[in-house]
């Protein structure tokens, strides 16, 4: 039976009571505690054991991290590389502790991993070094004149508290709490654990109860063209009533070309790869999503290029709206054309054209993901194979 693997992350010599009370809970609630000195972290023989520890870290679901008076070991350079510092820097609002990453101990480069992988981090600061972190809080300028009574060593303050900082100013996960016995934690982590899962429980419920929703309201849309097609007399109109229906998506997308002519939407028959190439676009390219959908790029030979609001595999679709649109006489066709156009748009339209130098604009997210332009045939003929399979 699987069971939640928690990495308890904390130095080990000042905790070691706390880290094994802590292992004894976490085993009477029935999950995997991963403390390294029971050999549950995998010490690569071929690396480091600071790079084996921050490893193990993305293999956990969470991670409870304990501050106490001890900075730690600091971590060699080469345990540097397994964490995106890059990324870090946006994740909080204070990040001074990452101006010097060298400086970081084990336990801060465990934590930042974490981060970094999204897997959620449970802080708790010991009381006293809680106070003292007030104490810094005020005093900054005195750093070096000041005696804490609840570390270990001096000079150590600075990274202490100023990680503690980059903890408390994240984006999102900034509770940190303080605790003088470990049944604070205990308390605390039985409290939000629970309920965690009651509130996955109730999304759960009602994201069910919302589809059901979704489904009925579609399927009485469904009825509701049926009927206001029915009572359509002439059959021609009835035809134009389907297209309006059939076509709409076909017809926003159109609506967002630059067509040097637009009378080949309702009097050409030629095939959707030609309608394209009349609108210059060479290229179709995966972008990073800003939404479920995905984005596509369309490039235009002059490198500038349109943006549509979903994957490539939209395309295909349009196309095969654009082989049963052309089968429909001109007149028919401009009469949906037209009829849609005057319904007007629901919101944005799918296709926008961006006079931007498309290179330019995504060099860097290409340069990271390593991912290959496509030619426009190619595309289409993937897209084309899939739809047959």
């Amino acid at each position: 039976m699987p069971s939640p693997k928690v990495f308890v992350s904390s130095t080990c010599y000042d905790l070691s009571m706390a880290r094994e009370q802590l292992r004894s809970f976490l085993l009477r609630l029935g999950y995997d505690p991963i403390l390294s000195e029971y050999s549950d972290v995998l010490f690569d023989p071929r690396a480091h054991t600071h790079s084996s520890c921050i490893q193990e870290v993305p293999n956990a679901d969470m991670v409870v991290l304990l501050i106490g008076p001890r900075f730690g070991g600091k971590i060699v350079p080469e345990a540097l590389n397994n964490v995106d510092m890059e990324s870090l820097i946006n994740s909080s609002f204070d990040v001074t502790v990452l101006e010097e990453p060298e400086k970081l101990s084990i336990t801060q480069l465990e934590v930042l991993k974490a981060i970094d992988s999204g897997v959620p981090v449970f802080a708790f600061v010991e009381g006293k070094v809680m106070h003292d972190h007030f104490v810094y809080q005020k005093n900054k300028e005195l750093v070096n004149q000041i005696k804490f009574p609840s570390l270990d060593k001096p000079e150590s303050a600075k990274y202490i508290f100023e990680f503690i900082n980059f903890l408390t100013h994240r984006n999102r996960g900034n509770s940190v709490i303080s605790f003088s016995k470990v049944e604070d934690i205990e308390n605390h982590l039985k409290k939000q654990w629970g309920s965690l899962f009651q509130k996955l429980l109730r999304e759960e419920r009602e994201q069910s109860v919302e589809s059901r929703k979704i489904f009925t309201i579609t399927e009485q849309i469904e009825d509701l063209k049926t009927a206001m097609i029915s009572t359509i007399g002439n059959a021609q109109n009835r035809d134009v009533a389907r297209g309006v229906i059939k076509y709409r998506r076909l017809a926003d997308f159109l609506a967002g070309l630059n067509l040097p002519d637009f009378s080949v939407v309702t009097n050409d028959n030629c095939p959707f790869e030609y309608l394209l190439e009349l609108a210059e676009i060479v290229e179709l390219v995966d972008l990073p999503n800003r939404n479920t959908f995905g984005r596509t790029a369309l490039v235009k030979s002059d490198r500038t290029y349109y943006e549509l609001r979903f994957r490539q595999d939209f395309i295909n679709k349009i196309s095969i709206d654009w082989q049963s649109y052309v089968s429909l006489t001109p007149d028919v066709r401009q009469v949906i054309f037209d009829a849609i156009s005057d319904m007007g748009n629901m919101g944005p339209g799918i296709l926008r054209y961006r006079d931007q130098n498309f290179d330019e604009q995504f060099q860097d997210y290409f340069e990271k993901e390593n991912n290959p332009l496509k030619g426009l045939t190619a595309i289409l003929a993937e897209n084309s194979d899939e739809s047959e399979s």
